[in-house]
């Protein structure tokens, strides 16, 4: 059983959609959700973070809006961005630029304890954070927490432009991001998965894990 990490049960449903029907669990943990430029190392810490809360295959996502002529912002922190800044204040930045070209990026995450075998998915080994963890004399401390664990990512991309905001479906920032003719926002529940950013990960991480399952049994 695969644990999705997330208080919105809409995200189990939307990756059963790709997997199967009862295959994926909701798991509500708060994990650490770092600072950083892009979305690959805030998932991946999370994965493994649920992982071993968990101790179980876990999936975690993380997403954002990025507007090609603010560089990217709010990117990693559009959540915030909409929690103190709000939607409307985004469009109103995004109003006055010339090119309005933004696209929805989302970063799945997963971790099972296990190596993954090479792939064109990116792996991110913690190398990085289990050096920090055995300090500068080489002291590992809890060697579960300074044991790397390997997380593979699966990206999904959906490029848009900023409009004005329509539409009275979706959320967050669904009425001022234009795909094609339709904000996400006037797009009904199907039509927005079948080319979400979120759901075009999950389509990378469904066809992956599918081998991986089977080459477990």
């Amino acid at each position: 059983m695969l644990r999705y990490v997330t208080t919105n049960p809409g995200k189990v449903r939307e990756a059963e959609s790709y997997l199967r029907e009862g295959s994926v669990e909701q798991l509500d943990f708060d994990y650490t959700e770092i600072q950083a430029a892009e979305l690959g190392p805030i998932a991946a810490r999370g994965a493994r973070e649920a992982y071993r809360h968990a101790v179980k295959p876990v999936l975690v996502d993380d997403a954002g809006l990025f507007i090609e002529e603010l560089d990217g912002f709010p990117g990693p922190y559009s959540s915030y961005v909409e929690d103190t800044l709000g939607v409307e204040a985004v469009w109103d930045l995004a109003s006055d630029l010339e090119n309005r070209r933004a696209a929805f990026r989302c970063t799945l995450a997963y971790c099972d304890g296990e190596e993954f075998a090479a792939s064109p998915d990116p792996v991110d080994r913690e190398e990085r954070v289990a050096a920090a963890a055995a300090g500068p004399d080489g002291d590992a401390g809890d060697a579960t927490d300074a044991e790397p664990l390997p997380v593979k990512l699966f990206e999904g991309y959906v490029p848009g432009r900023m409009v004005a905001p329509r539409g009275d479906g979706g959320f967050g920032y669904d009425p001022i991001f234009e795909h094609g003719e339709e904000t996400f926002a006037e797009m009904d529940t199907e039509r927005k998965n079948a080319v979400s950013h979120r759901g075009r990960a999950l389509e990378k991480f469904a066809e992956w894990y599918a081998d991986r399952s089977r080459d477990e049994t």
